[in-house]
């Protein structure tokens, strides 16, 4: 290896551990320091910061694709009854591939920031089809053993699994440094549920906590026609639409006066400054998600209908607050793992998480292998999480049977 690649390749493994660990705030000045060079000496070799941001997803996206190559041949000739080792295998490679390339998960799960260059708003959007192609044939291999039940989308199914894996690489696991157990963990809650008995979707459709759930989501579009007309309502309507379409960061209050048909002074009369509007559209937000969370745990419902009640108020709260899950999204790509979250309290709803799954462990309604209580917790909340292109192509209800087919069935054959 030459000396310039060799310092090359320096310079991005120390880009990507400091991305990782600090986001995308991390300046070019912080990387050199941290290579022991001058930023000059950088600059000979990458000309911005969004140039060694491009490369960095390009070595995850090769990397991904290796894997879907070596998967796809050792599936030729292989025995189908090898089909579960086979998917949690590769499910494993992926995230260890995930954590490796940390950085490059994010660039690749959050819009890339306004003024990104085409080619880095190309190279952030594109699919990992290698690898989704790769678990669909591992999949299909389980269906025609018999280990994945009929009646499953498998093509839904591997795009939910991969992402779930890759998901594994932005940080919400990163105390976490045994790769193969969380991941091993979510393999065995979307083959297999967590739930003892497999419940029917019309028992889950009339449950207390669904229901509580539903009445909660109806005074969402309730509160908004609340507020019309109202000036600080319309403020902060403009603000999550230019906080969602071109993020945090570079979003000024001129530009939400301009998108509210209203003067920059009369909007600092108003709302105040941008962390505060941003502080006040977020709290809004987790105050009505969390209403949601209260009323499926305050329910007299079973554990396992509780969890499918959080699924279809998860599912609903990214399809109803879009806006607002892509403002968290740009707030996250800035900052550090560790960073106080703008939305609602992950602490808070990780207490109640526990405290469920406890409790339908000890009544024998929910079954799940526990490394640790925190991590099941982690696990379960991100498998509850559907993916928006999910959400968004194969509508809610669609997205709810798959998530009570993966999170609370499982989908292996009992």
């Amino acid at each position: 290896m030459s000396l310039d690649r060799g310092r090359r390749d320096e310079i991005l493994d120390t880009a990507s551990q400091l991305f990782a660990s600090s986001g995308l705030r991390t300046s070019l000045q912080e990387i050199a320091d941290a290579c022991g060079i001058r930023p000059g000496s950088l600059y000979h070799h990458f000309e911005s910061k969004e140039e060694i941001v491009v490369e960095l997803v390009r070595r995850y996206y090769a990397e991904l694709d290796q894997l879907a190559e070596i998967a796809l041949k050792e599936l030729k000739g292989s025995d189908p009854r090898l089909a579960p080792e086979g998917i949690r295998g590769l499910g494993t490679a992926i995230a260890q591939c995930a954590v490796r390339h940390s950085a490059a998960v994010q660039f690749t799960f959050y819009e890339p920031p306004a003024g990104a260059s085409h080619e880095l708003v190309q190279l952030a959007g594109r699919e990992p089809t290698a690898i989704e192609a790769a678990m669909l044939e591992t999949l299909r291999a389980g269906s025609s053993s018999g280990f994945v039940r009929s009646g499953i989308d498998l093509t839904m199914l591997a795009d939910r699994t991969c992402q779930t894996m890759r998901h594994v690489g932005l940080g919400l696991f990163h105390r976490y440094t045994a790769v193969h157990r969380v991941a091993g963990l979510l393999c065995d809650i979307l083959l297999h549920g967590v739930a003892a008995v497999p419940p029917a979707d019309a028992e889950l459709d009339r449950s207390g906590a669904l229901l509580a759930v539903e009445r909660v989501m109806r005074t969402w579009d309730e509160g908004d026609r609340a507020d019309e007309g109202d000036r600080p309502a319309r403020i902060r309507e403009a603000a999550r639409l230019e906080f969602g379409r071109k993020g945090y960061e570079v979003t000024t209050i001129r530009d939400i006066a301009a998108a509210a048909g209203m003067s920059t002074a009369g909007v600092y009369r108003v709302i105040g400054s941008k962390e505060e509007l941003l502080a006040s559209i977020m709290r809004s937000f987790s105050e009505k998600v969390m209403a949601g969370w209260n009323a499926a745990l305050g329910s007299d419902s079973t554990s396992v209908e509780k969890l499918d009640a959080i699924a279809w108020l998860q599912i609903n709260a990214l399809n109803r607050f879009n806006r607002e899950f892509k403002i968290q999204l740009a707030w996250l790509r800035q900052s550090p793992p560790d960073v106080p979250n703008p939305g609602y309290s992950f602490p808070m709803v990780l207490r109640h998480l526990k405290a469920l799954l406890s409790d339908g462990t000890r009544s024998g309604e929910i079954r799940i292998a526990r490394p640790s209580a925190g991590m099941t917790a982690l696990c379960v909340l991100d498998v509850t999480w559907m993916p928006e292109n999910i959400v968004r192509t194969a509508g809610r209800r669609a997205a709810l049977t798959h998530a009570r087919d993966t999170v609370l069935r499982g989908v292996a054959a009992r």
